[in-house]
C-alpha cells in the first residue's frame, strides 16, 4: 500500500513524552463519552509493531470506544491523545483521517458490512480497486485470500448466496489483502461457530506475524484472547490496575501484561 502521506508531527506537548520508537499505536489519557455517559476513562497504552493485542474485558466496558478512537473514527475528548507511528491521529482533519483507515489501516467488526451488488472476490478486492491496482493483479490477490480462508469457490457469489460465516470471512479477507500496518478487530468471531471461529483466528494471527501486520482484537472470550501476544483489560472504562499501560515507560508496558 502506498505510504502514508502527511506533515512532520508537531512537538508533543509540555509535559508530554514522545511515542516509543517501537509502538506502532500509542495513546495517552484517552477519554470519551456517549450522551454525557462516560465510556472510557484514562486509558493510556502503547502497542508494538507487528504485536497482537487482545482488549478484554465485559460487554459495555469500552473495548469498542477504544478501537475508534485508536483507529481514527472518533477523537478523543479531555486532551487525550493518539499517535499511529510518529503521525499524531488526535490533531489530524477528518479526511486525512479517513485516508489514514483507508491506506494503513484494516477493520473487522461482527457485521461484515460487504457491499450487495459485489461478488466475494470484488467484496474482498474492494480496497485495492479504490487504491487503483489492476483489476486481475486485484483479483488474483482476493482469490489468494479467499482460499487462505476456505471460500476460493465461492468467490463468484454474492454476499445474499453466502451463509452468515462465509460473509464474515469475506471480511477477513478485505481486511487483510492490503496489507495494512494495523487490523482493528472488534468482536471478529461474534457470527462463527467455534470451529469457524479457530479457523479464522488462526489465519488472522497468522498472516499478522508473516507479514508484520499489527492487530488489536477487542474480544470478551478468553478463548480468543489467549491467541495474543498480549492482554489487557478494561473494567467500566478503565485499563485494570494490574494491566495498566504507562506508555512512557519500560516497567508501565511491561505491568499491562496479562494472561487472559
Amino acid at each position: 500500500m502506498a505510504a502514508l502521506s502527511s506533515p512532520s508531527p508537531p512537538s508533543p506537548p509540555s509535559g508530554s513524552s514522545a511515542p516509543p520508537d517501537n509502538d506502532v499505536l500509542w495513546a495517552r489519557s484517552l477519554g470519551y463519552a456517549h450522551d454525557g455517559s462516560p465510556a472510557l476513562t484514562g486509558v493510556s497504552l502503547g502497542v508494538r509493531e507487528g504485536e497482537v493485542l487482545a482488549v478484554t474485558g465485559l460487554r459495555g466496558s469500552g473495548k469498542t470506544t477504544l478501537l475508534r478512537l485508536l483507529s481514527g473514527q472518533v477523537l478523543p475528548e479531555q486532551g487525550g491523545e493518539v499517535w499511529f507511528n510518529s503521525t499524531p491521529v488526535h490533531t489530524m482533519s477528518a479526511l486525512a483521517r479517513e485516508r489514514l483507515r483507508r491506506d494503513r489501516f484494516g477493520w473487522i467488526d461482527p457485521r461484515p458490512g460487504l457491499v450487495p451488488e459485489l461478488n466475494a472476490w470484488e467484496n474482498t478486492a474492494l480496497p485495492l480497486l479504490l487504491a487503483k491496482v489492476p483489476r486481475r493483479a486485484a483479483k488474483a490477490a482476493a482469490l489468494e485470500w479467499l482460499a487462505r480462508l476456505d471460500i476460493a469457490d465461492l468467490a463468484r457469489k454474492r454476499p445474499h448466496a453466502l451463509h452468515r460465516a462465509q460473509r464474515q470471512r469475506v471480511a477477513f479477507a478485505r481486511a487483510l489483502i492490503g496489507e495494512p500496518s494495523v487490523v482493528f478487530a472488534d468482536e471478529p468471531t461474534a457470527p462463527l461457530h467455534r470451529a469457524d471461529r479457530a479457523h479464522v483466528l488462526r489465519t488472522l494471527t497468522a498472516a499478522a506475524r508473516s507479514h508484520g501486520i499489527t492487530v488489536v482484537l477487542a474480544t470478551h472470550d478468553p478463548d480468543t484472547a489467549a491467541l495474543a501476544d498480549r492482554s489487557v483489560l478494561l473494567v467500566d472504562g478503565r485499563l485494570s490496575r494490574s494491566a495498566r499501560t504507562a506508555p512512557d515507560s519500560t516497567e508501565g508496558r511491561a505491568a499491562c501484561s496479562l494472561s487472559v
